[in-house]
């Protein structure tokens, strides 16, 4: 018989699976629904089995994908040991091809971090090479759960059961806004004043959007919002440009020096993202992971509480 689904497919079958949704689980895997649909189709064609039940309303599993959960569980499960086992051992050579250290990184928080972190390590004496993949919170999950990444730096993503996350700071949501925009007056800037400007916001599905969604939903205010985005310096473009005024975190907009552009802090209630170190258990850093990590750490801790210098 000829296998013709792969580790992805799995993955999308227990994701609907867990989730009872196939929306949920293209927002768990940051994939689109039709994404999630195609693997899961696939995989019912190579086993010949239905495997979910759809209506408008609901997600079924079959008695097939019931039978099918574990052992796609431990199929996966052996896959993440293999390649953390095949890393371990080539690490176990670096000294004859020169040391690597892989971060999985949030792009956010790139420029205002990781320059002057490799600048540190190197003047500190450390050779080792670097390779960063810039990916979002969960891909960075992914990555670090599967041996991909030796650890990653990210907000706080839906936690593989293998990884933990230990918090660095927080990163507020902040306003970006043109210079000369009237809102640059105001002293003490609330979510309320933004009810009637032109908002341009992150997209849905993604980490910031959730924060922000679920603040407005306690603090029981309106989201008016007029583009959605989903890379930071595209929004700053818009702002630069007179579009509208922009929700992005605060590492986003640290490192910019576009003086057609203003920042401002948003209050009541204050939006904040925690930034942190995301590690596999069971991993033991190199010395040069620690080294990097101590300096990244140091870094953070001189940083003083909301300036938006």
């Amino acid at each position: 018989m000829r296998i013709s689904f792969d580790f992805s497919d799995l993955e999308a079958f227990l994701a609907v699976k867990e989730t009872g949704s196939f929306h949920l689980a293209a927002d768990r895997l940051n994939l689109s629904q039709s994404a999630i649909t195609r693997r899961v189709q696939k995989l019912e064609t190579s086993l010949d089995s239905i495997l979910f039940e759809r209506t408008t309303r609901d997600v079924k599993p079959t008695l097939a994908a019931k039978r099918l959960q574990a052992r796609a569980e431990a199929i996966l499960s052996d896959a993440r040991e293999t390649a953390i086992a095949m890393r371990d051992e080539s690490v176990a050579f670096a000294h004859q091809r020169n040391a690597l250290v892989t971060v999985a990184v949030i792009p956010t928080v790139v420029a205002q971090l990781i320059p002057e972190a490799v600048r540190s390590f190197r003047a500190n004496g450390y050779a080792a090479r670097f390779r960063f993949l810039d990916y979002t919170a969960n891909k960075v999950a992914e990555a670090v759960a599967k041996g991909d990444a030796d650890f990653g730096i990210c907000s706080i993503p839906e936690l593989e059961p293998n990884t933990r996350f230990d918090p660095l700071f927080d990163d507020q949501i902040v306003l970006a806004y043109p210079q000369g925009h009237p809102i640059a007056a105001k002293p003490d800037l609330t979510w309320s004043d933004l009810d009637q400007v032109d908002l341009i916001v992150p997209a849905r599905g993604t980490g910031n959007r959730l924060l922000i969604d679920e603040a407005m939903a306690r603090a029981r205010l309106p989201l008016n919002w007029s583009v959605e985005f989903r890379r930071s310096t595209t929004a700053l473009e818009l702002v630069a440009e007179n579009v509208g005024l922009a929700l992005l975190p605060r590492s986003a907009v640290r490192s910019l020096r576009d003086p057609r552009v203003g920042f401002a802090a948003v209050s009541d209630p204050a939006v904040l993202r925690p930034i942190g170190f995301l590690t596999r258990h069971g991993h033991k850093a190199t010395e040069s992971e620690a080294a990097f990590i101590d300096i990244i750490r140091r870094i953070t801790t001189r940083w003083s509480d909301p300036d938006l210098q």
